[in-house]
């Protein structure tokens, strides 16, 4: 009896990191922003630059945490994730977004460029 309680044990040890190590499933209720991606390119730099339309307005975001694939042209969710900043100014524009896939899984895209 005491074996298979240690071996439980060791067995609950050994799993708690996996746990941890996956984090907590996004909830869809909070990706309320539809963004439609019209392109998206990786620059020399290996940046991915994606062209989309968010409440009818242009904008360029990028990320260089995914240079290595593009992202199909389409619609997506998404939220935006808070950015802190020291000094604010109301003219100043800073935002990221957070998009959500199917497979629940996520990327963040920081604006970098806006127009008309």
């Amino acid at each position: 009896m005491r074996k298979t309680v240690n071996k439980l044990a060791l067995a609950v040890l050994l799993f708690l990191p996996a746990l941890a190590w996956a984090g907590t499933v996004p909830n869809p209720a909070d990706y309320t922003i539809n963004v439609h991606v019209s392109s998206a390119r990786v620059r020399q730099n290996a940046v991915l630059t994606l062209k989309v339309v968010i409440d009818g307005k242009k904008y360029e975001l990028e990320s260089s945490n995914y240079p290595s694939s593009l992202l199909a042209p389409g619609d997506y969710k998404a939220k935006l994730v808070p950015v802190k900043v020291k000094d604010p100014h109301p003219y100043d524009i800073r935002k990221t977004y957070e998009f959500l896939f199917p497979d629940n899984t996520t990327r963040k895209y920081t604006l970098v460029g806006l127009s008309e």
